[in-house]
């Protein structure tokens, strides 16, 4: 199994891949067509990779009893959940409506499949990658029919034990290779406290083989930033053009500012991590030219001198001498000529001096 795949056609993730930004619009549309097209333009404006939504075939999410249960709460968009659930949901061709113009856009477009029927619309709708949430991650023959599919996964870790998360990664991994793992905390908005950024390193011991990446619920941008940073291949947060819209989403999701400042954050964070090679830099010499020290002469040492430590010292010097670090290199070796007190001991003034091979 590959640790890096191609996720949508041309953006593979993984290995040295930027870390893929999604923008979960979800249900934050309001149930308004032309308010979600607003919302792909804006996660394509701000720099995020892809645009996501959520789709249900109600009946087949949910049962009667839970359609019919009234909905009184300041979010709802209808006096029972079904009523609220279906003011929320796009049909097939408003889908494709949508498809259509996040090409137009130019930005990748997918949804969480909330039920097994509406994986069944999006596999045929011929989305890039399926988004697995939270609340199915548990839900194995849901699982098991969503990786038959052969198409690439992202699977929420929200509300799961690592126990569980061993078992659908070998039960997706016998019949699709191409899956990521998002750590996740099923809040709403989530406090730091309860973020956990270390299951991240976690699943990367666990599941050594697949990309780890971060969904997020909090406020702000700094713990997806971070997560980034302690390796996330993918991010997910979601969006929102106005905090203070109806629906319960709405507070933990970052505004258009908020998503481009994270963009921006995480390509500069990509950036700055760089290579895992420690040495001098071209950037340095400036400074280490400035700055950088030689040993020098504590004393004036006669040639023909065999040198002791308490004879040298450690200074900025003109000109450059040998570095500190070959100070103990020096002890025991002849002077060919004599060095006058406080002058940089040089390469010159050493008997039969070998210079050391640098790595």
């Amino acid at each position: 199994m590959p640790v890096e795949f191609e996720l949508c056609p041309g953006r593979k993730i993984g290995g040295d891949h930027p870390c893929f930004i999604i923008a979960e619009i979800g249900q934050n549309h309001q149930g308004d067509i032309e308010t979600a097209k607003k919302m792909i333009r804006m996660a394509k404006e701000c720099g995020a990779d892809c645009a996501k939504f959520q789709k249900s075939e109600l009946e087949y999410k949910f049962n009667k009893k839970a359609l019919e249960k009234p909905y009184n709460s300041p979010h709802s968009w209808g006096k029972t959940y079904g009523e609220h659930k279906r003011h929320l949901e796009f049909s097939h061709d408003q889908f494709r409506e949508l498809q259509k113009y996040a090409k137009e856009v130019g930005i990748y477009f997918t949804a969480s499949g909330m039920d097994e029927m509406a994986v069944e619309f999006l596999h045929e709708l011929g989305v890039p990658f399926l988004k697995v949430g939270s609340g199915d991650t548990n839900n194995f023959p849901y699982l098991k029919k969503t990786a038959q599919k052969g198409r690439p996964m992202v699977i929420s870790s929200g509300m799961q034990s690592l126990d569980t998360m061993r078992r659908v990664y070998e039960m997706v991994k016998q019949v699709n290779p191409n899956f990521c793992f998002l750590q996740c905390t099923s809040a709403y908005p989530l406090l730091p406290e309860d973020v956990n950024l270390r299951v991240i390193k976690e699943f990367q011991t666990t599941f050594p083989d697949i990309p780890i990446g971060y969904s997020g619920h909090e406020t702000g941008i700094v713990i997806s930033v971070a997560a980034v940073a302690m390796g996330a291949k993918v991010v997910e947060r979601h969006v929102t053009l106005n905090k203070t819209w109806k629906g319960n989403d709405h507070q933990a999701s970052l505004e258009p500012n908020e998503l481009a400042e994270l963009v921006s954050s995480i390509r500069l964070v990509e950036k700055a991590m760089g290579s895992s090679v420690k040495r001098l830099l071209p950037c340095e010499l400036a400074c280490h030219n400035k700055l950088g020290k030689s040993v020098v002469a504590k004393v004036k040492i006669p040639a023909g001198t065999v040198l002791t430590l308490n004879m040298l010292t450690v200074k900025v010097a003109e000109p450059r001498g040998f570095p500190p670090e070959e100070i103990y290199d020096l002890e025991g070796k002849t002077l060919k000529r004599e060095i006058e007190e406080d002058d940089s001991v040089t390469e010159e003034a050493i008997e039969n001096y070998n210079t050391r091979t640098k790595c």
